[in-house]
């Protein structure tokens, strides 16, 4: 004999609350991408410039930084300013949003 047990409200709210709480972590973590992306976009064309000049105009440069190093001091840079800003937004965002009453 199966018994039919309807929900409380207690447990409608609580997953009402983990969807919310679901749509926020995915909000949070796309404006950590968004601001990530355009950091690193940002952080590429500061540092190619500068490096690619200074392999044209210094003789020690000239000799000793290949394509594949002038490539690689590009993206490390680049790579490090996503990841730092990526992390820092996401955090700010939650940071932000715990302070939050929740609607539910």
């Amino acid at each position: 004999m199966a018994k039919n047990v309807a929900q409380s409200p207690l447990e409608r709210t609580s997953m009402a609350s983990l969807d919310h709480k679901l749509a926020m972590a995915k909000r949070c973590s796309h404006e950590g991408v968004v601001a990530g992306a355009k950091a690193a976009v940002v952080a590429s064309i500061a540092t190619a410039i500068p490096t690619l000049a200074s392999v044209r105009m210094l003789p020690w440069a000239r000799a000793n930084l290949n394509h594949t190093a002038q490539a690689l001091i590009i993206s490390t840079v680049a790579g490090a300013a996503y990841f730092i800003v990526a992390d820092k937004t996401v955090l700010a965002t939650a940071r932000k949003n715990s302070f939050k009453q929740s609607e539910f």
